[in-house]
């Protein structure tokens, strides 16, 4: 059974799947480019476990265990001796197939990397290293340690025991797991992008209001979270890079709507920046 995780990225998903791994035993070795980045995942992991321990879910004793199985580096090499890592960097494959490569290069035979993406394309991403048979999408949800599901994804050169191995980690980690095939956006990705994409196209048309539209979808279909709500979790720019992905591969349904697209050029980002189709206290 893999011990060591290495999870590439602190930011929202990052910094969740690291918080999930640590308090469930695993050590983990938590990377990005710089060091502030870090010491704030860090200090919103701890906060998270505080909350827990308030709520009586967590213990002060795991939160201490969960915070001493973190370790963080600046540096790629320092991940060499993890057996298993996720990458959870930005939706962008000129970010991720060179990650992919130094990867290959730093980590030993048998590592098993997997992805963390919300729509890419695994054979895409497994074709940037010399072990295509070791690498797996695990597509996690936000907030990583209160979402149960984990969307599986296998590409074309994936073994039987790369899968298999995730499947393990992935129970570990007490998470329900869908097979899902490789397919742009997989399932809950391309339904997300268009509930989204058609919420846009109603308040650029003068349809309702933000609330009244989010209110709708909860009340009328029982989400439990509005499209808007969830958009702004996400970050708007992360679902438009989705969007435009699915856009290029699927066809018009996916066309991003131009007031998502405005939001986004204007540095409307979401919870992340403090404003999105909200407003918030930035974190």
């Amino acid at each position: 059974m893999v011990k060591k995780l290495g999870v590439v990225g602190s930011g929202i998903m990052g910094r969740g799947i690291a918080h999930v791994a640590a308090l469930n035993g695993f050590e983990v070795v938590m990377e990005d480019i710089n060091m502030t980045f870090l010491d704030k995942a860090m200090a919103l992991i701890e906060k998270e476990l505080d909350k827990g321990i308030a709520r009586g879910k967590t213990t002060q004793e795991e939160k201490n265990r969960t915070l001493e199985n973190i370790k963080c580096t600046t540096k790629v090499e320092n991940l060499s001796e993890c057996e298993y890592i996720i990458e959870a960097a930005p939706e962008d494959l000129s970010i991720k197939l060179p990650l992919f490569a130094k990867l290959d290069e730093v980590c030993g035979s048998d590592t098993i990397l997997a992805s963390n993406t919300t729509s890419q394309s695994i054979t895409k991403i497994a074709a940037a290293t010399k072990r295509p048979d070791r690498v797996v999408g695990t597509h996690f949800f936000n907030p990583v340690h209160k979402m149960k599901l984990v969307e599986l994804v296998r590409g074309l050169e994936t073994s039987d025991k790369t899968l298999f191995t995730t499947i393990e980690i992935m129970q570990a980690l007490k998470k329900e797991l869908v097979q899902i095939k490789e397919f742009p956006g997989f399932v809950t990705s391309r339904m997300n992008a268009v509930i989204g994409n058609e919420a846009f196209n109603m308040l650029m048309e003068g349809l309702g209001t933000p609330e009244d539209i989010d209110k709708a979808i909860k009340l009328g279909l029982n989400h439990p979270m509005g499209p808007f709500e969830m958009i702004d979790l996400v970050g708007l720019d992360t679902r438009l890079k989705s969007l435009q992905y699915l856009y290029e591969t699927l066809g018009e349904k996916y066309r991003p709507c131009p007031l998502h697209v405005q939001y986004v050029a204007a540095g409307r980002l979401g919870r992340k920046v403090g404003k999105g189709v909200y407003t918030y206290e930035r974190e």
